[in-house]
């Protein structure tokens, strides 16, 4: 799951988080939600 959304969801690390929109702050608590549970 966490190999597939790397490829398909944009990166936004380069980028200020105060200054993304909410639906690209709601991707990256998406992204961030799956990489804590891959690790499990």
């Amino acid at each position: 799951m966490a190999s597939i959304n790397k490829i398909i969801l944009p990166r936004y690390s380069k980028k200020d988080i105060t200054k993304l929109s909410k639906l690209e702050k709601a991707i990256v608590a998406y992204r961030y939600w799956i990489t804590l549970n891959a690790l499990d």
